[in-house]
């Protein structure tokens, strides 16, 4: 353990510690460093914090982060709104929007179904999912999760209460490798999935 003379610092370490991915180490390091820095320099990086926590939205149509009640992509006119890619949360959406190979809008769960970590259909965002392809026209579904368990698991459950409602509903190829969460799939490999995509229904009986 970190022992230091002076319990400002010490606070300081502890409450950056807390940070995922941050052991006290580094929390030290950031520390020092932050106290180097110039006090305007300070400043801004508290105000761009506190800007984060009482100004940032959740999209009311898609639940990506938006500086508005509503995010730029699901009001943009030259988006596909009949195009809607389903993914877990928005660090997927970033890894998507990278290959600029998608053009439709998105729909974030917030998790997948994980009945081992007691996170059913009704903690995520599935019911909204439901409401707008019951009251849209869509014509294409495009579930982007996790290649895991949970991940099938969710999908499954989301084509189940959809295939009747709209024509497509597709599943990214099968070159991002089992296991691999979106967010740390290279740009190439990603946006090749994404034009890759192949009919759930044809997926699911090829792997079942």
């Amino acid at each position: 353990m970190i022992q230091n003379f002076s319990k400002i610092l010490d606070k300081a370490i502890e409450e950056i510690a807390k940070l995922p991915g941050i052991g006290r180490r580094t929390a030290l390091r950031l520390a020092l460093h932050l106290h180097q820095l110039e006090n305007i320099e300070v400043e801004q990086l508290l105000s761009a914090i506190s800007r984060l926590k009482s100004e940032l939205h959740t999209c009311q149509e898609c639940h990506n982060l938006s500086d508005t009640p509503v995010c730029t992509i699901c009001t943009n006119p030259k988006r596909n709104h009949q195009l809607i890619c389903v993914v877990q949360d928005i660090r997927d959406v970033i890894a998507i929007e990278a290959t600029h190979q998608f053009n439709g809008v998105y729909h974030v769960l917030g998790g997948i179904i994980s009945p081992i970590n007691g996170i059913g259909p009704e903690q995520l965002t599935l019911e909204h999912l439901f409401e707008k392809i019951n009251n849209n026209p869509v014509e294409e579904v495009i579930l982007a999760l996790p290649t895991t368990v949970e991940g099938d698991t969710t999908n499954f459950f989301i084509y189940q209460n959809i295939s009747d409602k709209v024509k497509v509903v597709s599943t990214i190829a099968r070159g991002i490798g089992v296991g691999e969460e979106l967010e740390f799939t290279d740009e190439v490999t990603l946006g090749r999935s994404l034009i890759g995509r192949t009919n759930f229904e044809t997926a699911y009986s090829k792997n079942n």
